[in-house]
């Protein structure tokens, strides 16, 4: 067995590598006679097609967290882990259906921007700050360090040498040449990335089967742990906090995606920059149908892993009995790069490569949106309201750069903060509920007002609170109530939901506030083909299930 690169690894890397660098340089390039502006930069001149459109959407939200992450947690839990994957395509189509039709219509540019229109100034910009510091402090940070990590793992280059090495990759071509650079290139990242997933999930199956074929491998490790592929967890399963049962469809979960899909700047940005509605809703179904293929790539090889170190018979015949450092339940994110070196050569390099597209692609969506914000929302708003397309372009350039070197200075440093790091995903994960009651009712209830959705926003905080501290120690008070996690965001929402709504109607008694916006059942038709596909998805949703729902 050979565990190190070799030169046709390297070459395919090197083939990716130039290929990525050369079509976002060439789609950056400025049209002779014309100076980029601000619609170019940030909204790739509201141009993509809906192929660009969903598998950028992909590209942006997949990355090391899910091919090292979600890989660890099949190795650990199971198929349940899917649940993420496969509720986010039904909510996507909910955003397709509900949302893009009003943000459209608007012609936003970011999702501050449409908090301005619904509710006050003041509110956009206590959001846009606390997105921009959400954007660099935790999402880009974490990207760059668990990327750089993986990258450590596989290859053995040093954590800080990951680091830069990605950040001057993804800036290369995003900070020129902003959202079409990122989109155009995300088409080819996603090729990279499924085929790489589809030959890590067909090398770990066929081991699994000794050569007879990824269908004798699924067969066997159903057989082996029928128990890792029950999506619905019973509270006796050790994973239950993490994945409360029933509570994955019908509760905070919902939270989380929606929040996601619906209100995150450099996932939505995107099917702004559609030529048309049509084509956006189009781009949607697309990720909704990807999304139902990502369990394969990624949580399957771990459950294929985890049979691999547990039977000795298959060890043996593959040599690898009594080694050590083996993927375990307390080192599950092991279980991807563990498989990595049993790729032939050029296959790995095929893997590693898809790795990386994960890395880069999410990377250079994150610094274009947290860019686009800080222009669109705070240096025009604050600082410079007639800037021009030059200095606009630039200023997005600009804060893109000084994101990444903040990002670049703390991402090393999250080995040995790590308490402090769970402690930040956790707050994000508090703040979200709130954030997602005040887009809600903003969007399909008249009466809301900003009064009432300021007032939310702060109440939700001490609500997400109370539910917080039960599993700190306080569980025993009988004022006290313990619930997962994720149950804590989905009661957390519908409290602030009802503050904001008994705010809103002491305020206007009842009546409809005038920046509300006038709902139709017009404005959320949609084209056969979308209602088609939004049917299909569903169907094979409820056929999953169905099979595995315990």
């Amino acid at each position: 067995m050979k565990s190190g690169f070799e030169f046709w690894d390297y070459a395919v890397f090197v083939a990716y590598a130039v290929l990525i660098l050369g079509v976002g340089l060439w789609v950056s390039r400025d049209k002779k006679g014309h100076q980029k502006n601000a619609e170019d930069y940030f909204l790739a001149s509201k141009s993509l097609p809906w192929w660009a459109i969903g598998t950028s959407l992909i590209a942006a939200n997949i990355s090391a967290e899910q091919f090292i992450g979600m890989s660890g947690s099949g190795f650990a839990s199971g198929l349940a882990i899917a649940s993420y994957e496969w509720m986010a395509a039904l909510t996507l189509i909910i955003v397709g259906k509900y949302f893009l039709p009003i943000f459209i219509e608007k012609g936003l540019y970011t999702i501050p921007e449409f908090v301005e229109k619904r509710y006050s100034t003041n509110l956009k910009t206590i959001l846009a700050v606390f997105w921009i510091a959400l954007y660099v402090f935790v999402n880009l940070t974490t990207v760059l360090y668990l990327g750089s990590l993986a990258l450590e793992t596989i290859m053995g280059i040093p954590l800080i040498y990951g680091v830069i090495g990605l950040a001057l990759f993804s800036a290369a071509y995003s900070l020129y040449g902003g959202l079409s650079a990122v989109a155009w290139t995300d088409v080819i990242q996603v090729v990279f990335l499924v085929l790489g997933g589809l030959v890590t999930t067909y090398l770990a199956l066929n081991m699994v089967s000794d050569g007879t074929g990824v269908f004798a491998g699924l067969h066997k490790i159903y057989e082996a742990v029928p128990d890792r592929f029950a999506m619905i967890l019973d509270k006796s399963n050790p994973e239950y906090n993490n994945l409360p049962g029933i509570g994955v469809l019908v509760g905070g979960m919902w939270v989380a995606n929606l929040y996601y899909w619906g209100f995150n700047q450099y996932i939505i940005q995107r099917t702004l920059a559609a030529k048309s509605l049509r084509e956006s809703q189009k781009g949607i179904l697309l990720a909704a149908f990807l999304k139902l293929i990502i369990p394969l790539l990624v949580v399957i090889p771990g459950i294929a892993a985890y049979v691999m170190v547990n039977d000795p018979e298959i060890m043996a015949r593959l040599g690898l009995e009594g080694l050590h450092n083996l993927p375990s339940l307390e080192q599950a994110d092991k279980a991807y790069p563990w498989l990595l070196q049993f790729l032939p050569t050029g296959l790995k390099g095929v893997a590693f490569a898809a790795l990386a597209a994960a890395i880069v692609s999410s990377l250079a969506s994150m610094l274009n949106s947290t860019s686009t914000i800080f222009t669109m929302d705070i240096y025009k708003q604050y600082i410079n309201k007639n800037a021009g397309d030059k200095t606009t372009v630039n200023v997005g350039r600009i804060s893109a750069a000084v994101a990444l070197i903040i990002a670049c200075v703390i991402a090393p440093l999250l080995g040995n903060l790590d308490q402090a790091f769970q402690f930040i995903q956790e707050y994000t994960g508090m703040v979200s509920p709130g954030i997602l009651a005040v887009f809600l009712l903003g969007l399909f209830w008249k009466k809301t007002t900003n009064k009432g959705a300021i007032v939310g926003a702060l109440t939700s905080i001490p609500i997400a609170m109370y539910f917080k501290v039960a599993p700190n120690g306080w569980s025993t008070s009988p004022l006290f109530v313990n619930v997962p996690f994720m149950d804590q965001m989905g009661y957390t929402a519908l409290l602030t939901m009802v503050v904001i709504a008994l705010v809103s109607y002491a305020q206007h008694r009842g009546a409809d506030d005038e920046k509300g916006i006038p709902i139709t059942k017009q404005m959320f038709k949609t084209s056969p083909l979308f209602n088609i596909g939004a049917f299909a998805v569903m169907i094979i949703l409820t056929a999953l299930y169905s099979i595995f729902w315990n």
